[in-house]
């Protein structure tokens, strides 16, 4: 066995054990000591994935509550140069949980829409991955929302790599008015705005929303603090009945759902505010003829 294969299987046994360590700390009668030791550990750099803390009320509060937290090591701050090298495995590849979004982009293409905003789209790893696999039509306009450093490495890696030339980014998420299509992979949990927000905003809003890998919980909406290794992040969950009301009330209509079990949330000390699965949605809205 070579040494990077044994260190390999090392460190996913140290993984399972800190996860049964984790799952111990919240029997009745060790919880109340192992609280303090938990949120010692969230403070550093994560060995393993997806650490919660906490519940709040809003983006606000969970925001002083991740300043309050952070570290020089664990900023309360996302935009970091860091966090443009994360997930770069994605641009040559298709996650199992992007099959049933990238069917649906490929109808709504297929159906005429060519100006797509891709809301915390990173450094385009949709617009990349997926173009593995589908013909953007000729006309594609492929428009990137995420925060300034990754932004930045984005339109750096573009100069090299995007040969159809369709991708550009931008600074204001208001910029998705006027789109025939709104993308969201990973990231609405991070946003300071909800979806139905940033609809609302919009005079010409997308006749098209599609978002995937999304944190629901079955009937109210919370936030928690994420640990992402790198950082430590305000956390959305939106309630289902909730989003779903707002979303009718801006004239969509649910088109499709899916759920993925690969994906679970769990928030320590927390009874109730855990979910077993992420979701995506895609929903369509006619035209009303506004701004045409």
């Amino acid at each position: 066995m070579s040494e990077s294969t044994e260190g390999l299987l090392n460190e996913g046994h140290r993984t399972r054990l800190l996860r049964l360590a984790l799952d111990a700390m919240e029997l009745p009668v060790i919880a109340m000591l192992a609280r303090p030791l938990y949120l010692r550990l969230f403070r550093r750099p994560a060995r393993v994935d997806n650490l919660y803390y906490g519940i709040y009320g809003s983006h606000d509060e969970a925001r002083r509550a991740a300043e309050a937290l952070s570290t020089a090591r664990l900023p309360a701050t996302y935009d970091l140069a860091e966090a443009a090298r994360k997930y770069r495995a994605q641009l040559q590849q298709v996650r199992s949980c992007d099959y049933a979004a990238m069917f649906w982009l490929e109808r709504a293409l297929a159906g005429g829409a060519r100006k797509v905003f891709d809301l915390g789209g990173h450094i385009g790893l949709a617009y990349y991955g997926f173009g593995r696999y589908l013909d953007l039509p000729r006309g594609t306009d492929w428009c990137v929302h995420d925060v300034p450093q990754v932004m930045q490495a984005g339109r750096d890696w573009a100069r090299d790599h995007d040969l159809r030339g369709a991708l550009h980014f931008a600074g204001d998420p208001a910029q998705a008015d006027g789109c025939d299509l709104l993308i969201s992979s990973g990231a609405l949990q991070y946003l300071d705005y909800s979806l139905p927000q940033l609809l609302q905003r919009l005079r010409r809003p997308p006749r098209h929303v599609l978002f995937n890998l999304t944190p629901l919980h079955p009937t109210r909406g919370y936030f928690t603090l994420q640990n992402l290794r790198i950082a430590i992040c305000p956390y959305r969950v939106e309630g289902i009945p909730q989003l779903l009301a707002a979303m009718r009330d801006l004239g969509y209509t649910e088109r499709d759902r899916w759920s993925l079990h690969e994906r679970q949330l769990h928030v320590p000390f927390h009874p109730g505010y855990g979910i077993d699965r992420y979701y995506g949605f895609y929903f369509t809205r006619e035209s009303d003829g506004s701004g045409e």
